[in-house]
Formats: C-alpha cells, sequence, structure tokens
C-alpha cells in the first residue's frame, strides 16, 4: 500500500474527528489546555478563577473552602473515559499577608502557602494529573475538567470523612442557588505525537 496514501488517510480521518466533537467541546477549546512532562498529562485554565466569587468572600471572612474536582481523559472515537482522577483542594486565606494555602490530600499530604490567587488555583489544578501510559502517540483524544465549590454544611462532613464518594456526588448534583460550579471545560482534540515534553526542574512538584 502507498505510504502516501495511508498518510493521507489518517489526516482525513483526523479532521473527520475533529469535526464530529460535540459542540461544547468545541466551543471551549480555548478554556482547557495540556501540560505533557512525558508522562502525565495536566490541565492548564488560565481563565478558570474558582478563588473568586463567594468562594473568595467566604474565605475573606476567614472560612476554609474545600473545592472538588474531576478531570477525565477521553479518545475521540470513545465515548468511555480512558482515565479518571479526582481531586479535593482544602483552601485558606491569610487576611494580614493577603495570601493563599491550599492542601492537597491524597494517599500523602501536600500543601503550599503564600500564594496568590492565580498561583493557588494553577496549583490545585496542576495536581490533577493523569498518566499517559498506554495511551497511542497517535490516538486523538481530550481532557473534560469539572469543579464545584463545596457548600459550609457538607464540606467538612461528608467531603473530608468519604472524599471519593463526595467528589462524585457533589459533581453530580445540580448546583442549587448561590452555588459555584464549573465546567464542564473540554481541551481541543489532541494526541500525544503533537504535545510538545516540558521539563521545568522544580516548577511543578508539590
Amino acid at each position: 500500500m502507498d505510504p502516501a496514501r495511508d498518510r493521507s488517510i489518517s489526516r482525513r480521518r483526523w479532521l473527520l474527528a475533529g469535526m464530529a466533537m460535540p459542540f461544547s467541546l468545541a466551543s471551549a477549546q480555548s478554556a482547557l489546555s495540556v501540560f505533557y512532562d512525558g508522562q502525565n498529562l495536566r490541565p492548564v485554565a488560565p481563565n478558570l478563577h474558582f478563588l473568586a466569587g463567594k468562594a473568595l468572600e467566604r474565605l475573606k471572612s476567614a472560612d476554609t473552602v474545600v473545592f472538588v474536582a474531576k478531570l477525565q481523559l477521553y479518545a475521540i472515537d470513545n465515548s468511555l473515559p480512558l482515565g479518571l482522577k479526582l481531586g479535593k483542594f482544602v483552601v485558606s486565606y491569610d487576611i494580614l499577608e493577603e495570601k493563599f494555602k491550599a492542601v492537597i490530600t491524597e494517599s500523602a499530604e501536600r500543601s503550599r502557602s503564600g500564594m496568590t490567587a492565580s498561583q493557588a488555583e494553577a496549583w490545585c489544578l496542576d495536581t490533577l494529573a493523569i498518566s499517559a501510559a498506554g495511551l497511542s502517540p497517535d490516538r486523538p483524544f481530550f481532557l473534560r475538567l469539572e469543579m464545584r465549590a463545596a457548600g459550609p454544611q457538607e464540606q467538612f462532613s461528608n467531603v473530608m470523612a468519604d472524599p471519593v464518594r463526595a467528589v462524585i456526588e457533589l459533581l453530580g448534583r445540580k448546583a442549587g442557588p448561590g452555588e459555584q460550579h464549573w465546567g464542564p471545560l473540554d481541551s481541543r482534540p489532541l494526541r500525544l505525537s503533537d504535545l510538545v515534553r516540558m521539563t521545568v526542574p522544580g516548577a511543578r512538584t508539590g
């Protein structure tokens, strides 16, 4: 078979796959991008500001706010996610220093303090890393991100006690009046072979 013809067919399938993406994905291409470190895919959403609005009001009133997040990896040709990462961010605010602190609770707790709002948002999202192992370099995929702020009454009883179940339940429940919910935000169609592997020593560690 002619290699040139094979490449032409591959390009045609890639374009058709992009055209067949859901409208929500196409309309939000700039909402979510991806940082690839050679092993993991990490979401980057510079226009997503969750330390704002009601959450920021609570933080500046000396309250601690819990945010839950879900990142999913989808193949373009498959409706089932190939990867899933759930996250829980416990954020507080130092009124005197006007800086944020975020705590990530996983198998081992990680925290960082003295951050601006944008730094805290970026650091929290960076912890939502999905492994790219097993993903074919030429297989089209996209990432989908969804977040929610836990309410004052629900965050410490349910979210802290059973975080995995709480994340799923919170994101599956429609946000009520005054509650904050972000997403789903989708990346544009991507392939590992098109991504530049980026490694910045010390910049993306917990």
